[in-house]
């Protein structure tokens, strides 16, 4: 544990369970019925609505090898090519063997994919896939139908579930486990302000952090939330630096700010085209899937086409599609389109690349497990290993259901081994962690910044450690991001003030946001390379001798990030072989930044 906290008042209230899940989108909320299903005291606590996570966005689909003739072997290999070197193979295996019987599941939990006419599951293809296996709702909805039948599942099950919570820090015990997670209720409702619930189980399913960047396609709420709390206790976090900008996002001016409408790759996957102002296409002959090459080949080639023209976006073409296909296979995409004026029926749609998915996370074993004891991670907040340095299309939803479910598992079989712990913390427990939070002189506060530091972040992201990075352009961002940083620990030793930070939800996000950005840009200066959806234009070479290895940070109690590089592709172990509740042993080249 580093001892640093956000500032924020003492918990008024609290709730008792055996596992608290934060997030409610397809990996959250899994994890959550199969816990509550095998009788464990489960409580969901998301920041927003139950089905407004980033899991409804998901437009293309769920990958999994269902179709005839399709393998595991087949989707593991396109898996690793994607990955660029850095997957790390078993968890691979584990996401693919795992998947096709985790998706029939999700279908007994009240999920309706699309069928064919003779009811098989309807498949379609994505960028890096050289088979149909892309299972899709609603013609391109599937992230809604698999939050609402998930939404539907848990309030069926009856869950207890605190909406509009923003969660803040972890609780942890005399010896350092996870005890809960203190929380700030949004607006009213059964709990209001800051809370905490106590429970010996955490798995944290925040989603992305997409926000750190001024255009992206993630919600408001993905501000690494999740990211900033795993730091804060202690939690490695590797590969942060490979951050996924989907190349195909509706353009809507180069002022535009925050969510933007996705373009999915499934319209690729039905043979659109990429194409300049000429209307030439562009990606044949540079990849042999052309249009459906996987996402960062795509991006690339998009972003040194804007910049040989001089444009700010380039086109999709699928007016070939005609008018009933647009209708019945991609209604959300075209109804996006119209409401910003472009009819894809009859016009090319203007697009470029913006922030989308983040590959690497809070690091985990294959049972969820971080190197906080207690502490689980799942979905896009985890670093499991699968995605490597560039995530395949649609394997996103696939390891959120994988994972959740042996999360879930290895809770209730940690449960049963320690059946002399009992079921609730203790009551002296509660008083203990209560008088810890009002003890500031024992914590370390994390400097807030001021809500505004938000749209100066995503600027200093967006222009030094967008799609293309350099050297140059990753220091002046960590200089900027250092000012930020230092203005806001100043401010916080002032005499409280006009420009004093007060705690509140729009501070939190922005000091989380602030946090995880520096932790993206220190590992961003210190891969000298060219990697999956890491492009260095002054590294432009990829180069396996020297990186094909993990960066893995975390950070001190006096405030340091510290950096290590693996000594092989492999991630060291999660919880070392015979002592299951430690961290991971320190990895070599050590590469102190101060925060």
């Amino acid at each position: 544990m580093t001892g640093i906290r956000l500032t924020a008042p003492a918990p008024g209230w609290a709730i008792d369970a055996d596992v608290v899940v934060v997030g409610s989108g397809v990996a959250g909320l899994t994890t959550a019925l199969r816990c509550a299903a095998a009788g464990l005291a489960t409580v969901v606590v998301t920041k927003a609505r139950l089905d407004d996570g980033s899991t409804r966005w998901a437009q293309g689909g769920i990958a999994a090898a269902l179709g005839e003739g399709d393998t595991p072997e087949q989707h593991l290999a396109d898996t690793l090519v994607a990955g660029a070197g850095l997957c790390d193979e078993a968890a691979v295996r584990t996401l693919v063997t795992e998947g096709p019987d985790a998706v029939r599941r999700l279908i007994e939990t009240g999920a309706h994919f699309d069928t064919t006419d003779t009811g098989d599951i309807a498949l379609t293809r994505e960028g890096g896939h050289h088979r149909r296996r892309i299972a899709h709702a609603g013609g391109d909805a599937t992230g809604a139908e698999i939050s609402r039948a998930l939404v539907e599942a848990v309030r069926s099950a009856a869950l207890h579930t605190v909406e509009n919570a923003l969660v803040l820090d972890l609780l942890t015990d005399a010896e350092g486990r996870t005890a809960g997670v203190t929380l700030h209720v949004m607006g009213e409702g059964q709990h209001d302000g800051v809370g905490a619930v106590h429970a010996p189980a955490v798995v944290l399913a925040t989603g992305g952090m997409g926000q750190v960047f001024s255009a992206t396609t993630n919600p408001s709420v993905s501000t690494g939330d999740g990211v900033a709390l795993a730091l804060r206790a202690g939690a490695e976090v590797s590969d942060l630096e490979f951050v996924q900008f989907h190349p195909t996002v509706l353009f809507l001016g180069a002022d535009s700010e925050g969510q933007q409408p996705l373009v999915s790759e499934a319209v690729r996957g039905e043979g659109a085209h990429l194409v300049d102002a000429s209307g030439t296409r562009f990606m044949v002959g540079q990849h042999e899937l052309a249009e459906l090459a996987p996402r960062d080949i795509v991006a690339k080639a998009i972003t040194r086409q804007m910049q040989l023209h001089g444009t700010e976006h380039m086109y999709l073409d699928a007016r070939h599609f005609g008018a009933e296909m647009w209708e019945k296979r991609f209604p959300t995409i075209l109804a996006a389109c119209r409401a910003h004026g472009i009819d894809p029926i009859t016009e090319p749609i203007p697009v470029a690349p913006a922030a989308h998915y983040a590959s690497g996370g809070i690091r985990t074993d294959l049972r969820g497990r971080t190197t906080v004891p207690g502490l689980y991670a799942c979905g896009e907040v985890a670093c499991t290993g699968v995605h490597g340095a560039n995530r395949l299309a649609s394997n996103s939803l696939l390891e959120g259901l994988v994972f959740a479910e042996r999360i879930a598992a290895d809770i209730v079989e940690d449960r049963s081994r320690t059946t002399e712990v009992p079921a609730l913390v203790t009551t002296a427990t509660r008083v203990a962690d209560r008088e810890t939070e009002r003890d500031t002189d024992r914590l370390a506060p994390s400097p807030l910044l001021a809500p505004e530091a938000r749209t100066a972040i995503q600027r200093i992201m967006t222009q030094g450690a967008g799609v293309l990075r350099s050297a140059a352009s990753l220091v002046t961002a960590a200089d900027e991001l250092e000012a930020l940083h230092n203005s806001a620990a100043a401010d916080a030793w002032a005499t409280a003030g006009p420009k004093r930070a007060e705690p509140g939800v729009e501070a939190w996000e922005a000091t989380n946001l602030l946090l995880v950005s520096r932790v993206l840009v220190a590992a961003a200066r210190q891969r000298e390379e060219t990697r999956g959806c890491h492009w260095r234009e002054d590294r432009p070479e990829r180069d396996d001798e020297t990186w094909r290895r993990h960066l893995v940070v975390r950070l001190t109690p006096d405030r340091r990030l510290v950096l290590s590089r693996t000594e092989s592709e492999a991630f060291p172990p999660v919880h070392p072989a015979g002592a299951p509740d430690c961290a991971a042993a320190p990895t070599t080249h050590p590469t102190p930044e101060e925060p």
